[in-house]
């Protein structure tokens, strides 16, 4: 991907090209725990094991009026997220002002995730394919080649056809779907995108009971599972109740594609420990005020996720 001005929405420069080369502590993530989209990039950086090369400030998950995302004061005031830590600003609107060429071209939201350049003073990337993608190879080279995390490849060049046909409908249909159904602007376009949502809910369902294994392409954990496992771990959580997808729910709707979100979340190292419930909730409840006018979270569903259970491992144990 070359690199490329800021459009009315996007920055989509790349990492490890001329302009913008893989550094240690050259570049700076800014995130949201909330977001499905910036999780994906978290993730990735986490099993990477990134964390080192790469550090990150967290946004707060609400309140988002009267300024935007914003950060608090001290790394105290609500867990899990922290201040700005390059810049101390208050909102990350404040972030992209200080990016050239003229701001005044870009229109587009100020969001998350944000891949910073503390060299050149610029963000390089705004797209979360873009960053979780460049994030996959680009720091291999400050890895150490006898590890694990080096040989780790979530867009490996003999599944690129297999994870392009999967992306074509996983994405529109399900992780941008869930958003389809909340924000239809009326009834006619909410039946239509909550049925969508439920038909990909459905087909995943059957590929998972098509063969036995713990990823979407069996053996091997892609893209395409990061990208599956930040919308699903949302799913029962606040999408069932606050985007009225509620035709069914994962845990019991879903038994195979449950197990397989299970697997994710308590079995992939680094996966479970990127996920805040907390953030997610309050985040989707107290920031969408024309859904939610009274902004209250709700308590359950009780857990956030099923445990893993002894069947459940009978199984893991069978493709190990």
């Amino acid at each position: 991907m070359a690199n490329t001005n800021p459009n009315t929405s996007s920055w989509r420069h790349e990492l490890g090209s001329k302009n913008f080369p893989v550094e240690a502590d050259r570049y700076h993530l800014y995130v949201g725990l909330f977001c499905p989209f910036a999780h994906r990039v978290i993730i990735t950086r986490q099993l990477k094991g990134l964390q080192e090369f790469l550090p990150m400030s967290i946004v707060k998950p609400y309140p988002k009026e009267d300024g935007g995302w914003r950060f608090p004061e001290t790394n105290l005031e609500y867990e899990g997220s922290t201040i700005d830590h390059l810049f101390h600003s208050a909102f990350l609107h404040d972030v992209y002002f200080k990016s050239p060429p003229a701001y005044s071209k870009y229109e587009g939201k100020y969001s998350v995730p944000v891949l910073w350049d503390k060299k050149t003073g610029q963000i390089v990337n705004n797209e979360s394919e873009d960053i979780m993608r460049q994030l996959n190879t680009v720091f291999n080279g400050l890895l150490p080649k006898e590890s694990h995390k080096w040989h780790l490849d979530f867009y490996p060049k003999s599944l690129h056809t297999q994870i392009d046909s999967i992306n074509s409908w996983l994405l529109p249909d399900l992780c941008e779907g869930v958003y389809k159904a909340g924000f239809a602007p009326d009834q006619e376009s909410y039946d239509k995108a909550c049925k969508v949502v439920f038909d990909t809910l459905d087909s995943l369902e059957e590929l998972f009971k098509s063969y036995d294994g713990p990823f979407i392409l069996k053996e091997q954990m892609t893209e395409v599972d990061i990208k599956a496992y930040t919308t699903l771990i949302r799913f029962d959580t606040i999408y069932v109740q606050h985007f009225k997808v509620n035709i069914g729910m994962i845990r019991h709707n879903y038994p195979f594609v449950n197990r397989y979100l299970k697997n994710l979340y308590w079995n992939v190292l680094g996966v479970r420990e990127t996920t805040d419930f907390r953030h997610i909730k309050e985040n989707y409840s107290k920031s969408h005020g024309d859904i939610n006018p009274k902004a209250i979270t709700p308590l359950g569903p009780v857990p956030d996720i099923e445990p893993w259970t002894e069947e459940d491992e009978a199984w893991r144990r069978s493709w190990k």
